[in-house]
């Protein structure tokens, strides 16, 4: 049995309600994107713990469901978890670190509630409170409450707001979290970072490595994901507890994270060293001979992630060193030594727009996408499972090419910088126009 997660999600309350960010919403989306697991995000936030207390039902120890879902249990299931941005000095230099917390149960999260707000916190602030709490404040009431609640600290190499930001973090767990870190099981990637990335930091040697995708809006959940899975007999998914989850980032236990699906990392936004501003764009190797500073401002430029994780890795890991493998439906997978697998997909609506030559909020995108994962089930399953024949059957050869070459790897991308999502093509010019003729038949 496997279960597929995504537990980062946050966004301010209003936003919660403008962009239907409320539970039912999310946890029908998330099967429709082929997720089974989701993080109820901003329990800290008092309005929204509410909807939290109104709303879920406890199915099994630590996870919870809708209430008056789906009888069926076609929806997806919640575990309590939230972000928070600690905001404060340590060793003469400004820190900004986010992190991920998951409590065993509603109860511990009020009471981490109070804790927070006897602590001067101001939980009303926003679904990610900002805090002056530094990270062994935090980990010193947190655990002081629960030794079950996880601190997972997350997108560790967004260059602001997190462990090893070039801007404001540290060059160490131990460094951030003090006599704690040994109680820091696992790390969040982020969308500028894979694991190859992060299996380079000795630091994480002994840690799990999670995907999530910070969704701020139910159509961009599922960009990143990780899958937990059971090689015993369950029946249920209800029967996964909160415990189960525990074990998972302590690698211990009956379950284990098997694989991740990553965004491929130089889309995400900070990717590259640059300067948005001045559209100045540098890769590790530039940076190292041109360095950091804006050849047109004369100001830092913003160091990318790629570029950290240079400064921080004390091993090699290119291609040689990794395992590639291709499932039977043309996945590339990655592995390392005894690390889970994983592989690298764009999210479906990205796809259908290239394939249409529309932007992705477009109707006749917005139409095929609901047409297709109907047809398969979820959108996972038409990214990694189905087979290319029955695509090309459903939607056509040009879609088929398109998750073909997204499943080899086969594209095109301009990496992000400085904020600046980077820019995925799934066809260089010579193929569009090489396709021209068939896609104006088809369409």
């Amino acid at each position: 049995m496997s279960l597929v997660a995504d537990l980062h999600l946050h966004s301010k309350y209003s936003r919660a309600v403008s962009q239907n960010m409320v539970l039912p919403t999310m946890a029908r989306m998330a099967k429709i994107k082929g997720i089974d697991l989701l993080a109820t995000g901003d329990f800290t936030h008092p309005l929204w713990i509410k909807e939290l207390d109104s709303q879920l039902q406890e199915v099994s120890e630590g996870i919870y469901a809708v209430k008056n879902g789906e009888q069926s249990g076609s929806l997806a299931r919640y575990i309590l978890g939230t972000e928070i941005s600690c905001i404060y000095s340590q060793g003469g230099k400004g820190r900004r670190i986010h992190v991920l917390v998951f409590t065993p149960n509603l109860a511990t999260a009020h009471k981490i509630n109070e804790a927070m707000s006897s602590a001067g916190c101001n939980l009303m602030s926003d679904g990610r409170p900002i805090i002056g709490l530094s990270a062994i404040q935090l980990c010193e009431l947190l655990f002081g409450i629960d030794d079950d609640i996880l601190v997972v600290p997350a997108h560790i190499w967004t260059p602001y707001f997190s462990l090893y930001g070039s801007k404001s973090g540290f060059d160490s767990i131990e460094e951030c979290f003090g006599e704690f870190a040994d109680l820091i099981y696992a790390v969040e990637t982020g969308l500028s970072s894979d694991p190859a990335m992060n299996w380079r930091i000795k630091d994480l040697d002994s840690r799990s490595i999670v995907s999530f995708s910070d969704a701020h809006s139910p159509p961009k959940l599922g960009r990143e994901l990780t899958v937990f899975s059971n090689q015993l007999s369950v029946e249920k998914k209800t029967d996964f507890s909160y415990q189960d989850f525990v074990g998972v980032l302590k690698r211990e236990g009956k379950w284990e994270i098997t694989a991740t699906v990553e965004f491929y990392p130089e889309e995400g936004k900070y990717h590259y060293t640059g300067h948005r501003n001045c559209k100045v764009v540098q890769s590790p190797e530039e940076t190292k001979k041109l360095g950091t500073t804006c050849p047109v401002c004369g100001r830092s430029l913003t160091v990318g992630v790629i570029h950290r994780v240079e400064q921080l890795a004390k091993r090699e890991i290119g291609e040689k060193e990794l395992t590639i493998t291709t499932s039977k439906e043309g996945v590339k997978m990655f592995r390392w030594q005894k690390r889970p697998a994983y592989m690298m997909l764009v999210p479906l609506l990205e796809i259908l727009a290239e394939v249409q030559g529309v932007g992705p909020s477009s109707k006749g995108v917005q139409s095929e996408y609901e047409r297709v994962v109907a047809q398969f089930g979820s959108e996972l399953t038409v990214l990694a499972k189905t087979p290319l024949t029955e695509l090309e059957r459903v939607s056509g050869p040009r879609l088929r090419q398109a998750v073909e070459k997204v499943r080899k790897g086969d594209i095109f991308i301009n990496p992000g910088y400085d904020g600046v999502f980077g820019v995925v093509k799934i066809w260089g010019e010579e193929e569009k126009l090489a396709a021209q003729p068939q896609q104006e038949s088809l369409f």
